[in-house]
């Protein structure tokens, strides 16, 4: 048990907050059992000493699954078995889900895949864990246990494995990945020197992981902090590649975690390893993306390529390129590009661009398929042929949407629309003393 006082960057009344919320009070109550012991233990722990809102979490027990069910029960709590087999059970109280696993001891591990077996002892069940500062551990009584010295290492901003680094990481070569989240989130100054150099030394590990199980690390790394300092790191130490396939574009990064204010990994994705179509292809493949972040990723790619080959951006062009690709993705690019020698973005194109991101509108072609068959046009390519020729025009002129310009608009459709179907044979074309 850790003496007190703690130290002072530590918040000491963390632990006692943390004690004294309703669910956690329900479930150390309901698996309270003479000669049983349940704790508080991992990420809850060190997140309250660090006085931050604690989200997630985590009892370990001496006590077996079926009988924290029966005791959650017994105490009209409801008990999900999440994980029976591997001794993880979660409690939901006021809709709040508690995560209780009984301790256990690792009997063989593969890098991907542990064997565990049950155990009684929280000293040896905090071994078994990744890091010290994910190894404290809280009793009901508000005693704060720390067998590792993940308390230094919390208070000195200091991300360490426990016991040997390199061992650890053949146990799950996941935590390679898991030491450089935990540095950009949690660590200050350079990372573990140790720990540094046996995930460089583990990289080949990186390629026998699920890519799944890559993806939801490296979108939670993203988010962090300090993400560009260990992106950074990644980058060259040649870690990088292998998780995006690609080399990493880390000022766009770097501007975008400054500025970006919604926390979105999809978006910091797209600036670090997104310049074409084909890359975003390529990380959907080696990170098992989802259609919507491979819709999100495409569409930052498309909205790039428009915006880097245009020296200028003034604020006529700005409507079209909201019409195109929305001021959302417009302002996730423009971010990541700020500084760069294209575009130069004019303050008045800016100013459009505010307001309509304001406004939350978005230009829409005001012609209609339904309004060329109105005008004789018969449906199917010779309607796509009018519209594609209307909107091309539409956005050269600055996307209007008055009704005068509408009529414009169809005049020039039925036009192409004619061209297409062999001069209108079949329906009106415009009359050729009409202006467009």
């Amino acid at each position: 048990m850790m003496p007190d006082p703690l130290p002072p960057s530590l918040d000491p009344h963390g632990p006692a907050h943390l004690l004294a919320r309703d669910g956690v009070r329900a479930c150390l109550a309901a698996l309270r059992v003479e000669g049983e012991e349940t704790r508080l233990v991992g990420g809850c722990v060190r997140d309250a000493l660090l006085g931050q809102i604690v989200s997630d979490i985590d009892l370990t027990t001496t006590l077996r699954p079926e009988a924290v069910m029966d005791r959650a029960r017994a105490a009209g709590i409801k008990a999900v078995p999440t994980g029976v087999a591997h001794g993880t059970v979660t409690l939901v109280v006021d809709g709040v889900p508690h995560e209780v696993t009984t301790l256990r001891e690792d009997v063989e591990t593969d890098g991907r895949h542990a064997v565990v077996r049950f155990g009684r002892d929280f000293a040896r069940d905090a071994e078994r864990r990744d890091f010290t500062i994910n190894a404290l551990s809280l009793d009901g009584q508000g005693g704060l246990h720390d067998t590792t010295g993940g308390v230094a290492d919390l208070a000195a901003g200091r991300v360490r494995f426990i016991g040997d680094a390199a061992t650890r990481i053949r146990e799950d070569a996941l935590r390679l990945l898991r030491f450089f989240r935990f540095h950009a989130r949690y660590g200050r100054g350079a990372p573990d020197a140790e720990g540094l150099a046996a995930a460089i030394a583990a990289r080949d590990g990186l390629d026998r992981l699920s890519r799944e199980r890559v993806r939801a690390e490296f979108l939670k790394l993203l988010l962090a902090p300090r993400v560009v300092a260990a992106v950074t790191i990644l980058s060259e130490t040649g870690l990088l590649p292998r998780i995006v396939g690609g080399v990493g574009e880390l000022g766009r990064l770097a501007r975008c975690a400054a500025a970006e204010p919604r926390l979105d990994s999809t978006v910091r994705l797209a600036a670090l390893a997104v310049r074409t179509v084909e890359d975003a292809d390529r990380l959907q493949a080696n990170l098992r993306l989802s259609r919507a972040e491979h819709a999100q990723l495409s569409g930052y790619a498309a909205a790039l390529a428009v915006l880097h080959d245009r020296p200028v951006i003034d604020a006529g062009a700005m409507p079209a390129l909201v019409a195109l690709h929305g001021t959302e993705r417009l302002c996730e690019v423009l971010t990541a590009l700020d500084g760069e020698p294209r575009p130069q973005v004019t303050p008045e194109a800016r100013a459009v661009l505010d307001r309509m991101e304001a406004a939350g509108t978005r230009p829409v072609l005001p012609v209609t398929g339904a309004d060329l068959v109105a005008r004789g046009v018969p449906p199917g390519q010779a309607v796509g042929a009018g519209l594609r020729a209307a909107q091309e025009h539409w956005l050269a002129s600055g996307c209007p949407d008055d009704a005068a310009a509408r009529e414009r608009l169809i005049l020039r459709a039925l036009e192409a629309a004619g061209r297409w179907h062999k001069k209108g044979a079949g329906f009106p074309t415009p009359s050729a003393n009409r202006t467009l």
